[in-house]
């Protein structure tokens, strides 16, 4: 079985180009809906312990945490410290589970692949990218995203041309759906058919 990893800046169609691998058979474990996930289960005491501001109705509330963590960027070690290893034993359960079943291909969703050194837990990366004006517009258009929101989720990933360098399949989403599109069919072909 291929492990493949899938990253990419804020805003480049990362989450996108996942769903369109999901769409075409690949299993997909996606690192920020397990983080929600956790947000309402078991990462809920230890991370209250630390940010009880961030605590309402028994779960994480994702906004709160952010203005925390924006008023003191220098805490985000605190919080990946509880969180990563809770995301990574899901991640590792998944893998195993695939493995069973004899999926050809896997593919995990992790957008700060490179910056928490994920890329020795796959056999290869994809990286989704676009060119920095369709990011900025699309950033920028979610709701509640602000220039300074936007500059510190920039400034906690790495560089968009170091990401493209370091990979070893790279996905424009600057060209339109149709063409991410048959970029993600050309890579799973190619992987699966290298199995063969």
């Amino acid at each position: 079985m291929i492990v493949l990893g899938l990253t990419g800046s804020i805003g480049t169609g990362k989450s996108t180009t996942a769903a369109m691998f999901r769409n075409l058979g690949v299993p997909v474990h996606d690192a920020d809906a397990t983080v929600h996930d956790l947000y309402r289960g078991e990462a809920v005491a230890p991370v209250a312990a630390r940010f009880p501001e961030a605590l309402a109705d028994g779960a994480i509330d994702r906004k709160a945490l952010s203005a925390a963590l924006a008023r003191a960027p220098e805490r985000f070690g605190e919080l990946e410290a509880i969180i990563h290893p809770l995301v990574r034993a899901r991640e590792i359960a998944f893998v195993k589970a695939e493995r069973q079943k004899g999926s050809p291909l896997v593919l995990l969703d992790i957008p700060l692949l490179y910056e928490a050194g994920g890329e020795s837990r796959v056999d290869k990366v994809a990286v989704v990218t676009c060119d920095p004006q369709t990011q900025r517009r699309r950033v920028l258009e979610r709701p509640g995203m602000t220039e300074e929101k936007f500059a510190l989720i920039l400034s906690r990933q790495m560089p968009d041309a170091e990401k493209r360098q370091r990979a070893d399949f790279v996905i424009d989403t600057g060209r339109g759906l149709e063409a991410a599109r048959k970029q993600v069919e050309e890579i799973i072909a190619k992987l699966t058919e290298r199995r063969n």
